[in-house]
């Protein structure tokens, strides 16, 4: 079976290392991220992974001769947070391939979950792709899509695009493996970019629909940041919402009348 360096980090990290060492590729060296203090933990561990399989794991900027020594045949990353020099991804001759957390070309860039959930999409997915000197433009070798319910959080979507990203890289493994994932060019002229979130964007506009602003915090809603608004000084968290049709919720709730809709709050809290 084949040597592999791979780069991860996160549950679908977790996932895809986890089929590669069930499908007995070689996983020499893992790279992935120190956790960051600062940022909730609700995803599993690549780190431990590897650890348990007795899988050399760096987290350290990933360095040239440290992969070149490894002598990968394949290069996997898996929702590593950075990009990887092309002269580390040269050094494996079956290439090196990266799964994104969209349906390419749409939602290249950061945050591709949150910004579709925020953007009221109905389909989100997982694309396989070679890695080039241009972030999440490669050809594309296989992709998976996942529905996205008109009340379903971010996080909701995530679980979803976690086991199917584990079954992408099984159906595509063995052409990867045999030199035979070429993969199709992707449509520019069909490419989005989205860039990086701040717990900043959470703030509502109450100018915009209820439809709109219900995609707002359902798009940040736990384990993210949250969306907010301010009331007599006070900063309060929009955990969730739903677009008001007539019928009151079950839960008792808030009322906001928007320029388009009303607003049902059912859950939230005073920072």
């Amino acid at each position: 079976m084949a040597d592999a360096v791979v780069f991860a980090y996160s549950s679908v990290g977790h996932e895809c290392l986890s089929v590669l060492i069930r499908r007995g590729v070689n996983v020499k060296l893992v790279y992935t991220h120190e956790d960051d203090p600062g940022e909730t933990q609700w995803f599993e561990s690549v780190k431990s992974l590897a650890a348990s399989h007795n899988i050399p794991v760096r987290t350290d900027e990933p360095r040239e001769d440290a992969v070149r020594e490894m002598k990968p045949d394949v290069i996997f990353s898996f929702y590593y947070r950075a990009m990887i020099d092309m002269k580390i991804l040269d050094t494996a001759p079956l290439g090196a391939f990266n799964m994104h957390g969209s349906l390419l070309p749409k939602y290249r860039g950061r945050a591709c979950v949150n910004w579709a959930v925020l953007n009221g999409e109905t389909e989100a997915g997982v694309t396989l792709h070679h890695m080039t000197a241009r972030a999440d433009a490669g050809n594309i070798v296989g992709q998976e899509a996942v529905d996205i319910g008109p009340d379903e959080t971010a996080h909701d979507v995530f679980m979803k695009i976690i086991p199917a990203a584990g079954r992408l890289i099984d159906r595509c493994l063995d052409d990867i493996l045999a030199g035979n994932a070429e993969g199709t060019p992707q449509d520019e002229s069909k490419a989005t970019k989205f860039g990086r979130r701040t717990p900043a964007d959470g703030l509502i506009d109450w100018s915009k629909s209820a439809r709109e602003i219900h995609n707002l915090v359902r798009a940040v809603a736990k384990p993210f940041p949250g969306a907010f608004t301010y009331h007599d000084g006070r900063k309060i968290m929009v955990w969730k919402t739903r677009v008001y049709d007539g019928n009151p919720a079950e839960t008792p709730a808030l009322l906001v009348r928007t320029h388009d809709g009303t607003l049902e709050i059912l859950e939230w809290e005073i920072a």
